[in-house]
């Protein structure tokens, strides 16, 4: 609800209904929040916002979800902070919800939106992503990101789930594109975004690309 980057009382806008903006300005692009903070919105209604979503894009939409953590929201817009772990009880709780409304809303949505999950915590976040998360991300370094990963691995034999089904992104700096990027992949990453551009600057994603052979 407020800039995480640039200045802290610059221009910022409600992160649901831009994305219902690029649901309709875009054609082919996977899109969602990078993340969400469960502490704003009711989960079923966070389910049923996304699945309208979905529906604006053709199938395209990423339900991206954390427990939260930037305090300013949360004073200044009257949402209970609390502490880590009830933040994260709260999303555990919320998890469940979310996925069962999905499969409820009328019509349904275009496709099987993937839950996203943000975050690195081992005892809860990254268990909470083995048991509902079709999609992880979290941040370098590359030693750290591979440390992380196997973690969730580990994880995933607990609940039952295979690893292979949760796909994972690593957030990394626009200046981290003109170095080596390979650490990153052979760390699980299998995709990178961009964090922090400015508004409208698309040449790192540009660089990216070309890094990419795409």
């Amino acid at each position: 609800m407020h800039p995480l980057y640039g200045p802290p009382d610059g221009n910022h806008y409600e992160c649901w209904t831009i994305l219902a903006a690029m649901a309709v300005e875009t054609k082919q692009a996977e899109f969602g929040a990078l993340v969400s903070a469960n502490s704003y919105r009711n989960p079923e209604l966070l389910a049923y916002m996304c699945s309208t979503i979905d529906h604006l894009s053709g199938g395209r939409a990423i339900l991206g979800i954390g427990a939260g953590w930037f305090e300013r929201d949360y004073q200044e817009y009257g949402y209970e902070f609390g502490d880590a772990p009830y933040r994260l009880r709260d999303l555990g709780k919320a998890l469940p919800r979310i996925k069962s409304r999905l499969g409820k809303v009328v019509p349904p949505p275009r496709h099987k939106i993937p839950i996203l999950i943000g975050g690195s915590g081992e005892k809860v976040t990254l268990k909470l992503t083995a048991q509902y998360a079709d999609m992880w991300n979290t941040f370098p370094p590359a030693d750290n990101y591979a440390k992380k990963s196997k973690v969730l691995d580990d994880w995933c034999a607990k609940v039952g789930r295979n690893p292979a089904e949760i796909e994972r992104s690593m957030s990394i700096n626009a200046e981290m594109v003109d170095g080596d990027l390979d650490e990153f992949l052979q760390a699980g990453a299998q995709q990178l975004i961009i964090r922090g551009m400015q508004p409208f600057d698309m040449k790192p994603v540009e660089a990216l690309l070309r890094k990419a052979g795409a």
